[in-house]
């Protein structure tokens, strides 16, 4: 199996575009724990509806499956590597996506090409273009349903063979089904993807568990919850109403422990009707897990990068995040300058490493420039090597 390469650096400098790009939409909406949003009494959604419409609906969380809690981790997204290539029809229904091989969306690219077919070699196709820089971002607006595990569980499955690393799943969500929300999680989780909802975008109800598998988290835009519905209940009293949701939610917090985030986030859930919505501030969002770097998975890439690299390798790469802290996203400064600003940095932390290129703080740079020296005019074959 390729080994993983660790996303933080590149966390970074995405985060340092969303707070220059959202500041003032932050502030216009405002944050507040307490803020409430009430659905308008309506019986009929539009037919194209924005997420903005479905999280009014209050239908974002979910649930059909059976009540019975799943105990322990399944398979992570490393084991979708062996998938066959004969895999059933799909397509992208419940909503749309976009595949870029750039990290950031304020591009002549914009957010990159259509993708609807998931059959596997659209999806081949569609990631071909990402290899050589070795950056892809998977940008998704709809509802969370059969047809979205589909596509970040296939996405993840040929990013991982064809070795790119640095992988962004740019999501505008009002949530959906929750038993598909956490497959989602599962396909992608410890798989190396940075989670990015960017101002303007929301992440609701079901969502929120899709938020919480990925390695490292980015919000700039507003994360809510409500209480799981039980459709296929057949309650008729409010204990045995009960009685079906313990199960739903003793298998939701699993799923959120496993992945390091606070169990506190399903008590939550259970108190907000499903007809409201409860916004999560930032200083909540960071408490309860969901907001940066994955505590699990932190624990777990330091400990195989230690062993990849060694200590000093660690130590090196630590005063370097600090110091790009510190130094490089000052205020005032664009991207640009932040990236050129980091760039500098490596070297006097003797990055990129002789034993650990790919390891090394912004390696992502390293690989677009081999892979445009390749190409330079004069270049017959016109591939990188």
């Amino acid at each position: 199996m390729l080994s993983r390469t660790l996303h933080l650096p590149l966390s970074l400098l995405l985060a340092a575009s969303l707070v220059l790009a959202g500041c003032g939409a932050r502030e216009a909406d405002g944050d507040a724990p307490d803020a409430m949003a009430q659905a308008p009494a309506t019986d009929a959604a539009p037919p194209a509806e924005t997420t903005s419409q479905q999280a009014e609906r209050g239908d974002g969380a979910v649930s059909t499956g059976p009540m019975s809690p799943a105990r322990g981790a399944p398979a992570e997204s490393g084991s979708l590597e062996g998938l066959p290539t004969d895999w059933p029809l799909a397509k992208v229904e419940s909503g749309k996506a976009w595949v870029s091989c750039r990290a950031d969306y304020n591009t002549e690219q914009g957010d990159g090409e259509p993708l609807e077919s998931l059959a596997f070699f659209s999806v081949v196709d569609a990631l071909s273009a990402c290899q050589k820089g070795g950056v892809l971002r998977l940008r998704y607006q709809g509802k969370i349903a059969a047809d979205f595990t589909d596509l970040v569980s296939r996405v993840a499955d040929i990013a991982e063979r064809m070795a790119i690393h640095k992988r962004i799943l740019d999501l505008d969500s009002a949530g959906g089904q929750v038993e598909d929300a956490i497959k989602a999680g599962d396909a992608i989780g410890g798989g190396g993807w940075t989670i990015w909802v960017r101002e303007g975008s929301v992440c609701h109800s079901a969502c929120v568990f899709v938020l919480g598998a990925g390695d490292n988290r980015m919000i700039s835009g507003k994360v809510g919850v409500h209480r799981i519905i039980r459709m296929s209940s057949t309650a008729t009293t409010r204990s045995e109403l009960n009685e079906e949701l313990r199960g739903v939610y003793d298998r939701v917090k699993d799923y959120l422990s496993r992945n390091g985030v606070a169990v506190a986030v399903a008590d939550l859930m259970m108190t907000v009707p499903n007809r409201r919505l409860r916004l999560l501030s930032k200083d909540e969002l960071q408490e309860y897990g969901l907001d940066g770097t994955n505590a699990a998975q932190d624990d777990l890439d330091r400990l195989q990068l230690m062993r990849r690299c060694g200590e000093d390798f660690v130590l090196r790469r630590d005063a370097f995040l600090r110091s790009f802290d510190s130094e490089c996203k000052a205020a005032g400064k664009d991207l640009d300058q932040m990236q050129a600003c980091g760039l500098t940095l490596r070297e006097r932390f003797e990055f990129p490493d002789a034993k650990c290129p790919a390891d090394s703080p912004l390696s992502e740079f390293d690989r677009m420039a081999d892979a445009e020296e390749a190409l330079e005019p004069g270049d017959a074959s016109g591939t990188a090597p």
